[in-house]
């Protein structure tokens, strides 16, 4: 991040603490989704099924999280569009 504000870089990070902490936008897997399938898995694996016979599962909730402060400081706004469709807004 250094690096990308240094040389006045937009960046897209992959998760939500890495726009919080300056980056411009991110796009990824919701922790929280992760989390949900994480304890599931657990939970099986506790009551008793093999960890090879359970099936390999991916996040499917993404969310967009963008950077106003960082935005203003490289001279870039965001698209109305984009606004609507964000899930996290740190301004």
């Amino acid at each position: 991040m250094e690096l990308a504000a240094r040389y006045a870089l937009p960046t897209v990070y992959r998760y939500r603490e890495e726009a919080s902490a300056g980056g411009l936008v991110s796009y990824g897997t919701a922790h929280s989704d992760a989390y949900r399938k994480e304890g599931s898995y657990v939970g099986r694996i506790l009551k008793g099924a093999a960890p090879a016979d359970l099936p390999v599962q991916q996040s499917t909730k993404l969310e967009v999280v963008l950077n106003f402060k960082t935005a203003k400081t490289l001279g870039l706004s965001f698209p109305p569009f984009l606004l609507g469709r964000a899930d996290g807004v740190i301004e």
